[in-house]
């Protein structure tokens, strides 16, 4: 029998993506979405409420288990959603189809030197620099169907783009509302996405510290204007995004207001 999670869970408001709307599960799927998106970051503070009292290994790999069978359920749902509906990160992760304006790859001298993180072993940043926050997550209004899905960053156009932490890149596409974007796995698993870009500097497949480039930023899909949205997700998918903030806080990293 499993565990009944009991750590509470805050700041956890599910919201589906906007961009581009005929891509966003609905309905009774919508429904799913959101009880596993859920189900899944109280698994994830269970693993980490378990940890952090020194539990026995057995106990915080059962944890670590479900988590990971709540993330797996959730991304077969979305992949078969996304990929019925031809969402370009299902179909066309590469970008080549969409024939994305991919510009040269980052050098390392355009690697932005990282500041350290204590007890990580690595280190994180934010995704970029001079921004204004502007809408947040979970943010109502009439440029959203539903709620808004991450955390935008104002920024002129032009300015870089950076990976918030190391991974591997996992998309590099275009042609929806979210334009010209790139998404990231990162070693926990969670994905950060990187929207709206005027020019993608890295490929599929490629690996990247953090405060690497990624791009430029840019007004690319379904935009008012230029800026950066940042969100992180527990799949590639749109429906499983999680506040972004509290996450990158986790990081010890905390964009100023």
């Amino acid at each position: 029998m499993r565990r009944v999670l009991r750590a509470p869970l805050t700041l956890l408001l599910v919201a589906l993506a906007a961009f581009p709307a005929a891509a966003a599960p609905a309905g009774h799927t919508a429904t799913r979405v959101a009880r596993d998106v859920r189900a899944h970051e109280e698994a994830r503070a269970r693993v980490e409420e378990l940890r952090e009292a020194d539990a026995p290994p057995g106990e915080v790999r059962d944890a670590e288990r479900h988590r990971r069978d709540v993330r797996s359920r959730l991304w077969d749902l979305l992949w078969a959603v996304e990929h019925a509906l031809a969402d370009p990160v299902a179909v066309d992760p590469t970008g080549r189809a969409g024939h994305c304006p991919l510009g040269p790859r980052s050098t390392p001298a355009q690697v932005q030197a990282p500041a350290p993180f204590p007890g990580e072993g690595t280190s994180w940043t934010v995704p970029t620099t001079g921004y204004r926050l502007t809408a947040g997550y979970a943010e109502r209004g009439r440029r959203w169907k539903h709620r808004h899905t991450g955390q935008d960053f104002a920024v002129g156009s032009g300015t870089p783009v950076r990976a918030v932490g190391p991974g591997t890149v996992r998309v590099t596409t275009c042609g929806d509302g979210f334009g010209n974007q790139v998404l990231v796995r990162h070693r926990d698993g969670y994905f950060t996405q990187y929207a709206h870009l005027s020019r993608i500097d890295v490929r599929k497949g490629q690996k990247v510290r953090a405060g690497q480039l990624l791009g430029l930023s840019g007004a690319t899909g379904n935009v008012t204007g230029p800026h950066l949205h940042f969100e992180v997700r527990i799949t590639p998918y749109i429906g499983s995004a999680v506040p972004p903030l509290p996450w990158l806080a986790r990081k010890g990293v905390h964009p100023e207001q």
